[in-house]
């Protein structure tokens, strides 16, 4: 009672005023572009590997570091469609994409051509693809953007992701430079 609570060392509650906050995001440019690509093939090497969202993955720093001048040589020779030169690729994802999880990585290239022997070929079906551009420090700023593809951009976006590889091209070796640039293929689907 009102009494009770003029006392001293009475227990009282106080209820703070209700308020409500809005928060704005996606004040980021995401650059991109759609693209539709005929099937294809991903020629070049592959490995299952664990997924890390954080930093350089080492289990594919080191397929990276195991290529040799030659494959390197034999793998470009191959490559005769976008994206041009050397690309990664993952695919086959664990249940759950989640941290720690597992994945097929590959490295090569995108090609029509026939496959040498020696290499594993990923066949790609014809697709519309959502094509993310990169640049700044590696490899934060390329995580950063494939974060924001998944929470930003697929939710507002019209589009949805299909079944095939997620691609990477980057344009130099040097992942020191502040101005990295690479590019993220993603396949799409325009929602209904």
């Amino acid at each position: 009672t009102p009494t009770e609570a003029r006392n001293t060392g009475q227990p009282l509650k106080a209820y703070p005023r209700m308020t409500f906050q809005l928060t704005i995001k996606g004040a980021n440019e995401m650059k991109y572009r759609i693209e539709e690509k005929a099937e294809f093939r991903i020629v070049g090497l592959m490995k299952r590997v664990t997924l890390i969202y954080e930093g350089v993955n080492p289990e594919i720093a080191a397929m990276w570091a195991g290529l040799d001048e030659t494959t390197i040589i034999m793998l470009k020779a191959l490559s005769n469609v976008e994206p041009q030169g050397m690309i990664s690729a993952s695919t086959n994802f664990s249940e759950g994409r989640l941290d720690g999880g597992e994945l097929d990585h590959y490295i090569g290239v995108a090609t029509t051509k026939e496959v040498p022997e020696s290499l594993t070929a990923l066949e790609v079906s014809a697709s519309t693809w959502a094509v993310f551009e990169s640049v700044g420090p590696f490899p934060e700023t390329l995580q950063n953007i494939w974060g924001r593809i998944y929470a930003e951009w697929f939710p507002s976006s019209g589009y949805e992701q299909v079944a095939g590889p997620e691609i990477l091209w980057n344009e130099s070796k040097d992942v020191s430079s502040p101005t990295f640039r690479s590019e993220i293929w993603i396949p799409v689907l325009k929602r209904k």
